[in-house]
Parts: C-alpha cells; sequence; structure tokens
C-alpha cells in the first residue's frame, strides 16, 4: 500500500453546508491506526504551512475498508482520527479550530468483484482533513428570516439547537420558533420545508437514535417537533414539509451546531 500523504487540490465550497475537497489524506495500512515517520512529518509540514487567518476550522473523517463488522471498525476508524488530531495538536496546531473528529467507519463497496479491489480497499482506509473557509455562507443561505427570500433560500438558525440524541425541542428553542410563529404570520403565502439534522453518527446509518422514541430517526423527529410546534402555534401544516437529513450535511462548526433544523423556502 501506498505509504505517503496526498496533498489534494485546496478547494472550499462556497456553501457552509456542503463540504469541500479534502486538504489532506492519509492513508492507513490493513487494521492499523499508527502511522511512519514520514507521513507524520507530512503533517507537521501541512500545520507550518497552514494559513490559519484564512479559515474558521477544521474537520477530521477517518474510514476504514469494507472488511470486517460494523463495530470493530467504527472504533477504528475513530482511533485513527484521533491519532492525526493528537499530531496537529502536539505540534502547536490550535485545538479550537478542529470541531469535528469522527470516525464514519466503513465505506461500503457496492460490489467486490470491482475493478482494482485491492486498491479500492486502500483508498478507503483513510483519514480526511476539510478546511472551512471563513466568512463561508453562500448565496441563499442566512441565519434569519428575511424580507425578500427567493424560493431555495435555506435559513440556519444558530439558536435552535436539540441535545445529544434527544429530538425535544429545548425552551430556548420554542422562544426563537415563536419568534419565527410571528414572522410567518406576516408572510402568510411564503411555504417552507423543515429539515432535521444530526451530529456524530456513523456515515453506514441513515440516521441516529432518538433516545427520547428508541427509534432510528433523529433527524426526521427534530423536524416533525419542530413542524409540530409551528402547527400548535397556528402555522398551517398546509404550508410546510419536514424531512430528515441524518449526518449528510455537517455545518463545520462543531458537532452542537449540527444538532439543528434548517428551513428551505419552497414556495413564495
Amino acid at each position: 500500500m501506498k505509504k505517503s500523504f496526498h496533498l489534494l487540490l485546496l478547494v472550499f465550497s462556497s456553501c457552509l453546508f456542503a463540504q469541500g475537497k479534502p486538504v489532506e489524506t492519509v492513508y492507513f495500512e490493513f487494521d492499523k491506526f499508527t502511522l511512519y515517520e514520514n507521513q507524520i512529518k507530512t503533517i507537521v509540514d501541512f500545520i507550518k504551512n497552514a494559513d490559519t487567518t484564512k479559515f474558521e476550522s477544521i474537520q477530521i473523517y477517518g474510514y476504514c475498508d469494507d472488511r470486517g463488522d460494523n463495530e470493530y471498525n467504527y472504533t477504528l476508524s475513530k482511533n485513527r482520527v484521533k491519532t492525526v488530531q493528537n499530531i496537529l495538536v502536539s505540534n502547536g496546531f490550535n485545538q479550537n479550530k478542529i470541531v469535528i473528529v469522527e470516525g464514519k467507519g466503513r465505506v461500503i463497496l457496492k460490489n467486490d468483484a470491482v475493478e482494482g479491489l485491492s486498491e479500492t480497499r486502500s483508498k478507503n482506509r483513510r483519514v480526511d482533513l476539510f478546511l472551512v473557509k471563513k466568512n463561508s455562507f453562500g448565496n441563499g443561505i442566512y441565519n434569519s428570516f428575511q424580507d425578500n427570500h427567493k424560493v431555495g433560500d435555506r435559513i440556519y438558525l444558530e439558536k435552535i439547537l436539540f441535545p445529544l440524541g434527544s429530538s425535544k425541542l429545548t425552551e430556548k428553542s420554542k422562544q426563537e420558533l415563536d419568534k419565527i410563529v410571528v414572522l410567518l404570520q406576516k408572510q402568510k403565502s411564503l411555504e417552507f420545508e423543515i429539515k432535521g439534522h444530526v451530529c456524530c453518527t456513523p456515515s453506514y446509518y441513515d440516521d441516529a437514535i432518538d433516545k427520547d422514541s428508541r427509534e432510528r430517526k433523529l433527524s426526521v423527529n427534530r423536524a416533525k417537533n419542530t413542524y409540530k410546534y409551528l402547527v400548535s402555534k397556528g402555522i398551517s401544516s398546509l404550508r410546510m414539509k419536514y424531512v430528515g437529513c441524518g449526518n449528510k450535511f455537517p455545518s463545520g462548526l462543531g458537532e452542537e451546531l449540527d444538532r439543528r433544523v434548517e428551513f428551505l423556502i419552497t414556495k413564495l
């Protein structure tokens, strides 16, 4: 297996909710979470050359190939991430800028007979590092409701968050939703979709477990409970839908801010 650290083209996403290309990818031997000296040196060089004034945070994701059971590989992928995180921090990288450290477990192959199976598996035994650019809100993404929205605009509200593993609305979240109710009562033609999100879940699961209902529908239930609260405050159910997005769209701002809901404008 190739044991070098690959520097990929640095591409920042203009949208806060989509990951860009990996800034760095490091590959691991089968069933290992340790690195060789030349790989460690490349990580150290990356730290020295990184212009920390240009990015908000860094996300670290670990993976394994498709062999073995889910639980073992989930743990192995987390250990790989911790290895890279420890190298970053021990060599002076700001711990506060590392907002997501997540092992995602196995990368499942659709067909074991894929061409170049050995090489494919070697590339799946890896850790990816993503930089999130500062001020990365793109066109059509807002952190509050506006007077002149367009269809397709997304509203990301930092104060409507959820406890870990829970779909219950906090009192603070309800207070924020009460403010939204007032705005929606003024903009009676506006229709929207409520999108629920989760953090900290292996990629081989579509969603996380809701500790309140014991269902693997946490992101769905977060969106549903937001929907039900708005209905209870007089907003017509005909104006809105709800959907769960699992952990497919991390915010890049940490686990707490991934336990969220968003509003997607669908009709004006």
